[in-house]
């Protein structure tokens, strides 16, 4: 069982920056994928970057490549997200994933944090 806690979220303006973190608790947290994911109203949610579970591997959507960066601290059992350059379009509800499997890692398996809000005003 993991149990995942999202912090970080906020109001800013668009070109600016947030570092969204994810605190888990449980023993295995240094052997999950873990993962970001977002969910803008009206719209389904959608993947933004995940990391294995050494932080040696690393995926990103292609509308946040080059913006946000997703690493992790095992020792802290804390995985992070860094948002740079944000526009309005990044707006919504972020969410922290972990799953013993990246391949289903927003699927089967998942544990969920409860999500944090991202809005970026214009």
């Amino acid at each position: 069982q993991v149990q995942l806690v999202e912090s970080g979220g906020g109001l800013v303006q668009a070109g600016g920056s947030l570092r969204l973190s994810c605190a888990a608790s449980g023993r295995t947290f240094s052997s999950y994928a873990m993962g970001w994911f977002r969910q803008a109203p009206g719209k389904e949610r959608e993947v933004v970057a995940r990391i294995n579970w050494s932080g040696g591997s690393t995926y990103y959507a292609g509308n946040v490549k080059g913006r946000f960066s997703i690493s992790r601290d095992n020792a802290k059992n804390t995985v992070y997200l860094q948002m740079n350059s944000l526009k309005p379009e990044d707006t919504a509800v972020y969410y922290c994933a972990g799953n013993q499997l990246i391949s289903t890692l927003g699927s089967a398996g998942t544990y969920w944090g409860q999500g944090t809000q991202v809005t970026v005003s214009s």
